[in-house]
């Protein structure tokens, strides 16, 4: 997927900025987990995985196919003075140069809908999370409030906004995600959707 790396993050600043504190939290009270590595799929500037690493203690690593973005990524790194536990990472999500169980937690916002391959990126995402880790990958806006601030701002720049947000986390896609997610032979999962988004909760045991 080809993006302007320089109009994504100009949205994700101006318009979409107040979801990423709000949903780190939300992640981080659902797993449970705080310690260890953490990785951001589709990371874009970085947003998500920095607003992590900023409440918790994790190593963050923000992954990325657009060195574009992640040359963006690295700059917000130092502008948060996370050197030390943050680092970018180029790759593609069906094919990931990370060891097996390396990571206890993925998360990813909003890059799941342009995957090539939504049941072998499902595969390389269980096949890196470690023992006792957890992913949440999905699309959301933390909560509904959020939501409407963030409708309004872009139905003025495309009317067609709410159409395209249902097409991807609307209620029909979650017995097709169920289907991807069974066909990855993942079979500890939680589809979770309400008026704020739509998360898959993947946890990986013994």
């Amino acid at each position: 997927m080809e993006i302007n790396a320089l109009e994504f993050d100009r949205m994700a600043r101006e318009v979409f900025a107040p979801v990423y504190p709000v949903l780190a939290e939300q992640i981080i009270n659902r797993t449970g987990i705080s310690q260890g590595c953490s990785l951001d799929i589709g990371c874009g500037g970085g947003y998500l995985g920095l607003a992590l690493a900023r409440i918790s203690e994790l190593e963050t690593i923000l992954f990325d196919e657009s060195q574009d973005m992640l040359n963006l990524a690295q700059g917000y790194i130092s502008q948060s003075g996370l050197e030390s536990r943050a680092k970018t990472l180029l790759g593609d999500v069906h094919a990931m140069s990370l060891a097996d169980e390396s990571i206890n937690l993925v998360v990813s916002r909003g890059s799941m809908f342009f995957w090539e391959n939504r049941v072998q990126a499902f595969r390389e995402i269980y096949r890196v999370l470690a023992i006792g880790g957890a992913a949440m990958i999905g699309g959301g806006f933390g909560n509904a409030e959020l939501l409407r601030e963030i409708e309004i701002k872009m139905l003025k720049k495309d009317p067609e906004w709410k159409e395209k947000r249902q097409q991807r986390i609307g209620q029909s896609k979650v017995e097709e995600y169920r289907q991807e997610l069974e066909q990855a032979g993942i079979s500890s999962f939680e589809i979770t959707r309400d008026e704020a988004g739509l998360w898959i909760t993947i946890s990986k045991t013994a």
